[in-house]
Order: C-alpha cells, then sequence, then structure tokens
C-alpha cells in the first residue's frame, strides 16, 4: 500500500524519478505526474485507466509560472487569476509546445491552475516543472477528498499520498475559456458563476458531455458510484424503490430511511457544506448493502449549481 504522509520530500523524490504521487488540494486529491515527461503522463491514463481523449489540468504555484507553459493569457484571465489564485479556478489557454500533446488530448490549449493548498504549493515551487494531477480515483468514479479514499483505490498502484487532510471545497475546479471576448465556463465547480460574474461581467455556460471534451470532467457519465443512482424528488423516489434504498438528501431527514442509509448533505442549507460534503457521503452510501442510492437536487444557485452537475452525471451512469 501507499505511504501516507504530509513530509513534501518524499513527494519530490518520487516525482522527480517519474513516478506518481497522490496529492491534496482544496477541491479534490489529485494524481500527480511530471506534466513534461511522457512516460510519467501515460502512468496517470493507465492508473486511472482513462481514455486518452480526456485532457488533464497542469497544476502551478503562482500566477507567474503560467508564462512558462502557455502562448498568451487574455486580460480577463489575468483579471480572474488575480481575484482567484490560489483557488478553485482553472484557465483554458492557448498551450505552449513544451506541454506534450498528450497532455492536452491533442488540443491546441492546456487546462492549468494553481491550488489553494499550502503543502502542494511548496511541492510545487520545489519541482522545476508542472504537474499534471487529475482526480486520484479510477477513470468515472467519485472523486476522492481524504487520503483514506485515495488509499482504498489506489494505493497498490502509487507509492505516495501526501496527507493534507480533507479537502475544503470538495468539488473540482470550474473551468473558464476564451473564446475572443467571451469568457466561457466549461465546467462547473467550485467557484460560483456569481463570483465569476461580478468580476468579470456576464460569462457564457458551454457545458460539453461529448466523447471529445475540451476540458476534464465533461463526460455525460461521471463521478458516478458502482450503485445505481436515481435523482429526482426524493419523497417520491422513496415511495417508488423502498425504503432498503441509500439516501442522499440535501437537508432534510427522511424518517423512513434507516440512519445508517442516509446522509445529509447540508441540515443548514450552506451549499459550501453541502459540496464538501458530497463525495464523502457519496462514497459512504456506495459502501452499505442498499441496492440503489436515491438523491434530490439542491437549489441551483450558487455552488448548488456545481452540486447538481456532479449529481446528474453520476446518475447518467
Amino acid at each position: 500500500m501507499a505511504t501516507i504522509s504530509s513530509d513534501i520530500h518524499p513527494a519530490i523524490s518520487f516525482l522527480q524519478s517519474g513516478e506518481l504521487v497522490a496529492i491534496p488540494t482544496e477541491t479534490v486529491y489529485g494524481l500527480a505526474g511530471n506534466a513534461l515527461r511522457g512516460d510519467a503522463v501515460a502512468k496517470i491514463f493507465s492508473v486511472k485507466d482513462r481514455p486518452f481523449f480526456d485532457p488533464l489540468i497542469i497544476h502551478v504555484p503562482d500566477f507567474v509560472s503560467i508564462q512558462q507553459w502557455t502562448l498568451s493569457v487574455p486580460d480577463k484571465a489575468k483579471i480572474l487569476a488575480t481575484q482567484f489564485w490560489p483557488g478553485p479556478l482553472t484557465l483554458l489557454l492557448p498551450r505552449n509546445n513544451v506541454i506534450p500533446e498528450f497532455v492536452t488530448a491533442g488540443l491546441e490549449t492546456v487546462c492549468i491552475r494553481c491550488p489553494d493548498h499550502l503543502l502542494t504549493r511548496q511541492l510545487l515551487r520545489a519541482l522545476p516543472f508542472p504537474l499534471a494531477a487529475p482526480s486520484a480515483n479510477p477513470f468515472g468514479y467519485i472523486s476522492p477528498t481524504t487520503p483514506t479514499h485515495v488509499q482504498d483505490q489506489l494505493g497498490t498502484k502509487i507509492p505516495y499520498i501526501l496527507d493534507g487532510g480533507e479537502c475544503k471545497v470538495g468539488i473540482e475546479s470550474t473551468i473558464v475559456g476564451f473564446d475572443g471576448p467571451q469568457v466561457v465556463v466549461y465546467r462547473l465547480g467550485g467557484l460560483s458563476l456569481e463570483k465569476l460574474e461580478y468580476a468579470i461581467g456576464p460569462v457564457e455556460v458551454r457545458l460539453n458531455t461529448s466523447s471529445n471534451p475540451v476540458a476534464p470532467g465533461l463526460l455525460h457519465s461521471h463521478y458516478a458510484p458502482r450503485k445505481r443512482l436515481l435523482l429526482g424528488n426524493l419523497d417520491t423516489l422513496i415511495a417508488e424503490h423502498g425504503s432498503s434504498a441509500a439516501v442522499l438528501a440535501y437537508k432534510t431527514k427522511r424518517n423512513l430511511v434507516d440512519d445508517t442509509r442516509q446522509r445529509i448533505l447540508a441540515p443548514s442549507g450552506n451549499l459550501a457544506e453541502a459540496a464538501q460534503n458530497l463525495f464523502g457521503m457519496l462514497r459512504a452510501l456506495d459502501q452499505t448493502d442498499a441496492p440503489i442510492i436515491l438523491a434530490e437536487p439542491v437549489p441551483e444557485i450558487d455552488l448548488g449549481r456545481a452540486i447538481n452537475d456532479r449529481l446528474r452525471r453520476a446518475a447518467a451512469g
């Protein structure tokens, strides 16, 4: 099994030698490798069983460093990075050819972000290369938000998990690109549309669900538990499928369902709390003896949009 520790020095050694390391971020844990080494990037796809057409995000320690890896940075991208980096924002920018096409799935753009986690930024500053790092889980499954989640699924395939505790945001970053003057949101995530538009003005939401995505996390079926997940009116679903189902509720407990098979995302109604709890609670319900998971959408505002996006893609599985 992988070693779990908060010491960045073994992580540095493994990454410099072309090995993979699980790293903490504020969003989810990432499966990291040297973004400039084809063999390391190939290991990421192999360990995750990830299709090669799905591009990766590269992680950098600060805004200044992105100029090595991109051809140009639009003014609006600079504004967003100034306000929201480090943080759950990924920028889709024209790639410098030093970034292998393997990382970008052959696209001429690269997804790049600066994570808001002290340990990982220290790690990134100690390395002479950026890290390609999708979520540290088997492709298509629920993203990991603790070191234990990573250990349970990838611990026999990687040597080291950098322990940064539980992820404080809990869902992946928002991905933003630039189509001429238009700011385009390609993936909903941990930075809300409201905050984006307050900083930059109106944005276009263009959520790709094809088999040739322009950015990660956009396939129709994704973030899915092994059990079938149904999304809809929770009381109706419980009446249809019985009280033996597992239940993921937004803020109200259902008395017909046993507590061991029920999780409440945010009893207070706080959507940030719901986002932080989403993947961990889905994992817990997936491990119960229930034959199916029933879930309800949350309010379609703020981080609720990203939570509902994850639930819809999980249900599509």
